[in-house]
Formats: structure tokens, sequence, C-alpha cells
């Protein structure tokens, strides 16, 4: 065993680490024996240097076992997963986990919350009255079983190293490098004993990484470490130049999915990405023969109502209401004041700046700055304007949800900032890319 900070000096001088080291370093952030500032120089020190294939798998893996690690070996069916890099509008699990159990496969979903711009799967969850997001590890088993589905938060004893390095990351400028990125999501996902994962791997104005040749060098990253791992995963580069879904907003996006999952609306960008996203999983997961078949099994998922059906159970079985899917609106928070926001002048919607979008729902109370800032569930942002689409007198760039006045003036100014109106605006392809090989590091 040697030194940490010998350790961190061979990586800092660019050396590769054997196993053992990765390994020593993960296990001391587990139990405290390394520093915040030994923790600190490590990540700069991979930030500056990087890492190869070998150490990158290395350190998944040992983030992955720095706490416990699930097995679905007794389940009839792959368990199945989806990972999103985050965005706007983007509540595609809710719809997603439910159409996949649907057609046999089990989806044991472990999700986050937002921070900054961008929205997170249990924030919109806690909109739903009773739904427990963090439920003991034998009610979540449970609930798998029997519903085929359960989204829930990270439980503490789940790559809890992960944890601890991740808030070191975010204040030391050290989030976006891919080592350690790859080895956040990862990790998790591997220790939620999954059989197949799907990577939705956002680019454009609103995503995390927007530059496409930064997203492409992730997706291709999660894909081969995942692989390299022993989690079959494939990844979709997806558009996040607007909105996905023309909602944003917590209670907002519930209420969307239900609509979705009922068919009571289904607007053809979002069930683009439902779709693509829920054929990988039943490829990765043995449960279809291609990807034709698989596309044909999801829609019919949703046509028949199966995923609707899945849906309301695993939000009953999780302490929700019975009827939520029926009376959304008996159930989710309304906000007082509905008021549309309109262009300054009339033409088309030829570019939305989506970060600005998502810090108007911010701005409003439905999204946070710091990790400890509360939730105003029922605030947000209906009806909004997508690219090539004609505004003016008659057509608003959105409707607010807001709490008063002074939160939707604030809302109301980011907004139109947020759009721009010309002439001649045309959408790029959705899902831009597909990537499901190994590719060197």
């Amino acid at each position: 065993m040697r030194l940490t900070q010998e350790i961190i000096a061979a990586k800092r001088d660019g050396a590769e680490l054997p196993d053992a080291d990765i390994r020593q370093i993960i296990a001391g952030l587990t139990d405290g024996s390394v520093t915040e500032g030994q923790a600190a120089a490590f990540a700069m020190a991979v930030y500056f240097n990087g890492m190869n294939e070998k150490e990158r798998v290395a350190l998944t893996l040992a983030m992955r076992d720095s706490g416990t690690v699930l097995r679905w070996d007794d389940l009839p069916g792959p368990a199945l997963d989806k990972h999103s890099t985050g965005g706007v509008g983007d509540t595609v699990s809710l719809p997603l986990a439910a159409a996949v159990a649907a057609c046999g496969g089990y989806v044991p979903m472990i999700s986050g919350r937002g921070l900054g711009h961008t929205g997170g799967t249990l924030d919109k969850l806690d909109a739903v009255p009773g739904y427990v997001t963090q439920p003991g590890i034998n009610l979540f088993r449970k609930v798998v079983r029997e519903t085929g589905c359960a989204i829930i938060g990270q439980t503490a004893d789940l790559a809890p190293a992960d944890k601890r390095l991740y808030a070191i990351r975010d204040v030391t400028a050290t989030v976006e490098t891919i080592p350690l990125l790859v080895s956040s999501i990862l990790s998790k996902k591997l220790a939620a004993g999954l059989h197949g994962l799907a990577m939705d791997v956002k680019f454009g104005s609103g995503a995390f990484l927007p530059d496409y040749a930064k997203a492409q060098a992730l997706a291709q990253a999660l894909v081969s470490v995942a692989n390299d791992s022993g989690l079959p995963t494939h990844a979709l580069l997806t558009d996040m130049d607007e909105p996905l879904a023309s909602v944003a907003g917590n209670a907002l996006e519930v209420a969307y999915a239900l609509d979705h999952l009922t068919g009571r609306r289904r607007e053809e960008r979002f069930h683009e990405v439902t779709v693509a996203l829920g054929a990988e999983m039943l490829l990765l997961g043995g449960l279809a023969a291609d990807l034709e078949a698989a596309r044909a099994k999801i829609e019919t998922a949703f046509a028949s109502g199966a995923a609707a059906e899945r849906f309301a159970r695993m939000v009953v079985a999780l302490g929700g209401p019975a009827d939520l899917l029926e009376k959304p609106a008996k159930h989710l928070a309304a906000a007082p004041i509905v008021k549309p926001v309109f262009a300054e002048t009339a033409g088309s919607v030829v570019a939305v700046d989506t970060r600005a979008v998502g810090l108007a729902v911010v701005a409003l109370g439905g999204g946070r700055v710091r990790p400890q800032d509360p939730i105003d569930h029922a605030v947000g942002i209906v009806e909004l304007a997508g690219i090539g689409e004609a505004v003016g007198p008659e057509r608003p760039i959105g409707i607010v949800h807001a709490r008063d006045e002074a939160h939707f003036a604030a809302a109301s100014t980011r907004l139109r900032k947020a759009y721009r109106i010309g002439e001649g605006a045309a959408r790029g392809p959705l899902v831009a890319e597909r990537i499901t090989e190994r590719v060197s590091a």
C-alpha cells in the first residue's frame, strides 16, 4: 500500500495508476482516511492528465463496490434502466419506465434531483401526494418485482464514495472531466445491479455539455466503460436546443407525463425520444429481436394502455393516489397565477436558449441553485413554443404558472430573452447518433 500523496503525485505526473492505487483512493474516500484536500488534488490531477480505459473501468468498479451492490437475479426478466444527462422538459423517465415494464422488463430506476437549470425526476415525483421517493430496500424490491418498475432516489448505501467525490468535484471545477463524470454516472447504475442501460446524452443550449463533440465523447466513454465493466449499454445523442416537451415545471411535467401515458396528448418530439430509449432497453434486455420490433412493442404498450396501467400500479405501491391518472388536477398542486407571455415581435421561433428557459423555472421557485433549496412544485411554464412555430398576438411563447406577480415578472423577462424570433428556422434531427460499440479511450 502506497501513501495517498504518492498516488496523487503519480497521477499528477501523468502515470497510469494500477487498480490497487485506485481502489485505495476510493476506499479512503469511503472511510474518511483520504482528506478533502487529497480528494481535491486527486480530482484535479485526473482533470489535467485524464485516465485511460483501464483506469476508468477500475475507478468505476471501485466506486460501485464502495457500498451495497444490488442483485436482481430472482426476477423473471431483465433489470433495465435509462439515464439522461439532463435538460429542460425532459420527463421521459415516468412514461418510459412504465412502458418497458409493460413489455416484460423490470425497471429499478434510481433517479436524482434537479440542480441549476435542469429538472430532476425525484422533484417531479415529490409533486405526487403520498409518493415515497426514498423507500427502504425491501419495499423497493417488492415494488419492482410486483409492478415491473419503481422510480426512487439513491439510497445512502449505494456508491457512497461517489457522493463524497461529487461534492468535492462540484466546488473544485472538476465536474466535467470525462473519467470522473463517467465513473460517477456508471458506479450508481452498476450498484443497482442492472442487466442493460440506455443512455440519453444531450447536446445543445439546454444540455450539461452543449458542444456536440464533447457530448459525443462522453457518450462514447460511457458505452465503452459500461460494457467493459460488464453492463451492456447503448447511448443516444439527442437534441436539447429546445425543451423536449412544451412544459417545464414539476407538477406540470407530471400532468404532461400522465397525458402521454393515457393518450390525452402525445407530442411528437417527446414521444420519439421515449420510444427510441425504450427500444434500446428492450434490445439490451433480449426482449425484442431487433430495433424495429422493439419500437413496435413500446408503441403497443402506450397504445393499449398497458404502460398507463403499470404506472398507476407503481404510484399506488409507493404510496400515491389510486386515481392520479384519471384525476390529476385533484392531486397535483396548482399555482394561483396563470398568465401568457408574448414575444416582443411576431414571427417564427428561430432559436431557443433552453438553459434560460430552465432558469426561468428556477426564478419561479420551481428549481434550485443549491442542493438545500426548497422547491415550489406548482410553478412552471406550459405551451412553450418550439423552433419553427409562429408566435404573435394570438400565440404566446409560453404560459407561466406563478406563485405571485413578482415571480411572474422575473420569469417572463427571462422567457422573452430566451426566444429569438425571425424567419426560416428549421430543426435538426432529434436523435442525432446511436452509439452501441466500445470506443478506445
